[in-house]
């Protein structure tokens, strides 16, 4: 028989993106060991991105096998939050990892199973089925910290974060982080949500060991807390191999997700050989970050205010149903003509990996999400860092506080939106000042150490190589 790994990522693009990734570079070193099945989840959260990423991938990696489950439709009440449907329709696809694991095992030794966080419902089936299992954490160090020790801070609450205004939450190897600034799908203890969230953390210690998408050097306060038990204080924690960076070798958009493929370099490719060297402002904020009229207007006018080149993805507002993208309406009246000798607008998506590795490049504004992050720091560029959902307030604390790779942008109170005013503020310190040098310095000394990790005897190419070691075990 032979060896199998399967990979389950939850469904989304950066989480199958970055799963992919691990998939990739499993088969890259050990592909002389291991066939490779990766579970799709098949409904309602999936996009014609993503069916043309996987189509890519199947093209450009044969040696990859998919396994796609049956349609699950699932209640998608507005009286839900998004993510307790998401968590809903992942449980309601375990009779189907069942199935596939117990139909692998007849020809091949599963000798590991990698789930995503969100498929933890997923533990207790291979568990039953003697596989070890295995959690692919697919954002940074500081974020599992706060996730392995959530459940203490659960048990030191009794009031819904988002209602806990003013107060301020401790972690161990952390920035202080506000409450409200806590996780998405951790803010309401009332939403069902909430309680998958728990249920996620509180097994995070039962796996078999965590694989984390990060690499020592970038965040070592983080992972000494890991490593010393303190982010668990009353049980043991599970092996953590940091094996990263790993970002997609693709062109992707604004959080992993595939993008268009078309012959021939991007247009902003183009413009940006143009630019004097590091000259130029990226932003960027995700597949899923779009913005209100009002901020696209705000963030239009410190742009204006700043005098800076810059090349900024534009989605349309939330509410906008689909139509297309008109920069005339949607921006303040005569900035395309005002910005045009030193500014570059692009409709919904941008070829990231390859703008921020562009020598023009000096700067980038993001949403902070994990595969960004790791793509500028690949890229030796530094952030402004503008957190918007999910756990990117952690990662914009830990980017400020710890790694001091970014600047932080400021809500106004009044309204929570992000000044024109303090923008051009920002970014004037990124490109400018003594600050800003400092962390450019850094950001390109974090460039080296994340190449350095995957040289021979780096901390994630050893990392790897243990891992791999305890699957081959008998």
């Amino acid at each position: 028989m032979e060896d199998a790994i399967v990979l389950y990522p939850a469904p989304g693009m950066g989480h199958i993106v970055s799963m992919i990734e691990l998939a990739k570079l499993i088969n890259h070193h050990y592909s002389h060991r291991f066939s490779i099945t990766i579970f799709l989840t098949n409904g309602p959260f999936d996009t014609s991105n993503t069916d043309d990423f996987i189509s890519h991938i199947s093209q450009t990696h044969p040696h990859l096998f998919f396994l796609r489950f049956p349609y699950i439709a699932v209640d998608s009440s507005p009286t839900r939050s998004r993510a307790a449907t998401a968590f809903e329709f992942i449980r309601l696809n375990d009779p189907n990892v069942l199935n596939s694991l117990t139909q692998i095992s007849k020809t091949s030794r599963i000798r590991a199973l990698i789930v995503d966080l969100f498929c933890t419902s997923a533990l207790s089936i291979s568990s039953k089925l003697k596989i070890p299992t295995y959690c692919f954490f697919t954002s940074g160090v500081a974020a599992l910290v706060l996730y392995l020790y959530m459940p203490t801070i659960h048990k030191q609450h009794t009031k819904s974060f988002k209602d806990l205004k003013g107060t301020i939450l401790h972690f161990p190897g952390l920035p202080p982080i506000p409450a409200h600034h806590m996780p998405e799908p951790t803010l309401d203890r009332l939403d069902p949500a909430y309680d998958d969230m728990l249920f996620f953390t509180l097994h995070l210690p039962k796996f078999d060991g965590i694989i984390v998408n990060t690499f020592d050097d970038l965040e070592p306060v983080a992972v000494a807390a890991v490593r010393d038990g303190s982010s668990v204080p009353d049980m043991p924690i599970p092996s953590v191999f940091n094996i990263g960076p790993l970002i997609a070798s693709v062109r992707t958009n604004g959080d992993g997700g595939e993008g268009e493929n078309g012959a021939g370099r991007h247009e902003c490719l183009q413009w940006l050989d143009l630019q004097p060297r590091e000259s130029v402002v990226f932003l960027c904020f995700g597949s899923k970050g779009v913005f209100g009229l009002t901020q696209l207007r705000e963030i239009a006018d410190g742009l204006e205010r700043s005098g800076r080149r810059f090349l900024w993805v534009v989605r349309n507002p939330p509410d906008s149903k689909g139509e297309e993208i008109d920069l005339e309406s949607l921006l303040p009246e005569g900035f395309l003509e005002k910005t045009m000798e030193r500014g570059m607008l692009l409709k919904n998506w941008a070829p990231q990996v390859e703008v921020l590795s562009h020598d023009s490049v000096g700067g980038f504004v993001t949403h902070c999400g994990w595969n960004s992050v790791l793509e500028a720091i690949v890229a030796g560029k530094p952030m402004v860092a503008w957190p918007l959902y999910a756990e990117q307030h952690v990662n914009k604390a830990a980017l400020v506080e710890d790694m001091k790779m970014a600047i932080p942008v400021e809500e106004r109170e009044a309204d929570g939106l992000v000044s024109g005013e303090e923008l051009a503020r920002r970014l004037g310190e990124l490109m400018d000042s003594d600050k800003g040098k400092e962390l450019r310095e850094k950001s390109k000394m974090m460039k080296e150490r994340s190449l350095a990790a995957w040289e021979e005897n780096g901390s994630s190419i050893t990392a790897l190589a243990e891992l791999t070691r305890i699957w081959m075990q008998d």
